[in-house]
């Protein structure tokens, strides 16, 4: 049994769903389907949810939302009919989203119901589309699929219970249409994941019904050693482990958001990223483990707007407690810190700018000196972490070298090296600007120097 997951850009419009329903009739191993909401159609437009997100926002802002509910109903109305679905469907859409603006529910529970309609209507759409092909086919609503989930408006977690109750649908012989995003509450209250949730639905459904595989439908035909934007025409990874893809993720790779796989890699459900625009091709593979080569880097990544927290103390490493008390004060101010690397008298901690504004940057600073006294404390901004990943690079003799000698011929000045326990990436701090410049040098060395 397979678990396939079609993202937004794979549902945008007719002619990307009539590819979906090709997908599905090609392969009857694809027994259930996790859709997104329409993406963008083209660069300069909007997608769903966003536009779902502008409905609630001028509903709860008591504005006029006509407009906005016009939009919502026009975009999903060129989809039906299009794909000549019935009519009905449009109307029962209008009278839901309706119901949803009226009822008396709190800002939070309506914002999230409003958003979720986006990849609700979508699994509607296709189950009819896939019914009109001749398919065995059926859409099924979260809370009757098992999705059991947390209280925490737009941040759902999934609750263990669930993977019991998503097993049973290995029973059910249809093509189950699951919309992404959303998962219901024990006590019945419709709740979202993050942004990007349909991945995690998608990943959570894999679990629960231990897929032989989970595939993830968008529109590159792999993920790419590095970002094609900045390198062009780069290399394609056939074969990537969890950890590895974890890394690259939080590092500025856009494929999934950097908890989705969560769930699939928990369960061990291999994952197959494909394109929906190219269903032929291999795409990526990302398994729990593989064999370690001489070759073992597999990526390059970075990503802008970070900081670092300097703090030097001459025998701090003597003072019992110094990094616990100084994390402490992050803690109390609700900051968030990605990494740590300390030496003798000194230690950094790295923190995502949007966490850390000029304000609690002043009330932080002010504690850390006034309660651990340290010899020097400075603030560095406009940070950039660059990543290199690769299973093995601990034991992989040289790594180390290359890239500081990339960096040198890039002029790149390095502010921070980060590897610490980690056999799977070794992360450099630079200056924001310097990130392109820097990428491309490691990949020269990394990839081009290979061939």
């Amino acid at each position: 049994m397979k678990v396939t997951k079609f993202g937004g850009s794979s549902v945008a419009n007719s002619e990307q769903i009539r590819k979906v329903g090709d997908i599905i009739k090609d392969d009857p191993e694809r027994k259930i389907i996790v859709v997104s909401a329409p993406g963008k159609r083209n660069q300069d437009d909007v997608k769903v949810t966003d536009l779902l997100i502008q409905l609630a926002e001028s509903v709860l802002n008591k504005e006029d939302y006509t407009k906005r509910l016009q939009t919502v109903l026009i975009r999903f109305s060129e989809i039906a009919e299009e794909l000549e679905i019935e009519q009905t469907f449009l109307q029962d859409l209008e009278q839901s989203i309706l119901r949803i603006i009226s009822d008396n529910s709190s800002d939070r529970t309506k914002m999230d119901t409003l958003k979720s309609v986006g990849e609700d209507s979508s699994a509607k759409i296709i189950s009819m589309y896939l019914k009109k092909l001749g398919l065995n086919a059926t859409y099924l609503n979260p809370k009757d699929a098992g999705i059991i989930v947390s209280n925490d408006p737009g941040q759902a977690q999934i609750l263990d219970e669930s993977y019991k109750e998503l097993y049973k649908l290995r029973e059910k012989e249809e093509i189950m249409i699951v919309p992404g995003f959303f998962g219901y509450t024990k006590d019945g209250q419709l709740m979202t994941f993050p942004r990007g949730g349909s991945d995690i639905t998608g990943s959570i459904v894999a679990a629960g019904v231990q897929a032989d595989l989970y595939e993830n439908f968008t529109d590159v035909d792999s993920v790419y050693s590095v970002n094609p934007k900045i390198v062009k025409n780069p290399k394609e990874i056939t074969t990537m482990t969890y950890k590895e893809m974890r890394e690259l993720s939080y590092a500025g790779f856009s494929v999934f958001h950097d908890e989705a796989l969560i769930p699939a890699f928990q369960h061990q459900i291999p994952v197959c990223i494909k394109n929906t625009n190219n269903p032929y091709a291999p795409g990526t593979l990302i398994v729990a483990e593989k064999k370690h080569h001489e070759k073992c880097v597999i990526g390059i990544a970075g990503d802008t707007g970070f900081s670092s927290m300097f703090v030097s103390k001459y025998l701090m490493n003597r003072e019992i407690g110094f990094g616990r008390k100084l994390l402490q004060i992050l803690e109390d101010e609700s900051i968030s810190f990605e990494h740590a690397p300390s030496g003798i008298d000194d230690m950094s901690v790295i923190i995502r700018d949007f966490n850390f504004s000029y304000e609690k940057e002043k009330k932080v600073l002010r504690r850390v000196q006034d309660e651990l006294q340290p010899d020097n404390i400075k603030m560095h901004r406009n940070l950039a972490m660059l990543m290199i990943v690769g299973e093995g690079l601990m034991s992989t003799v040289g790594i180390a070298k290359k890239a500081a000698t990339a960096l040198t011929q890039a002029n790149v000045n390095i502010e921070m090296i980060n590897q610490g326990s980690s056999d799977v990436s070794m992360m450099f701090g630079i200056q924001s600007e310097d990130l392109e410049p820097a990428i491309k040098s490691l990949y020269e060395v990394f990839f081009n120097d290979e061939e």
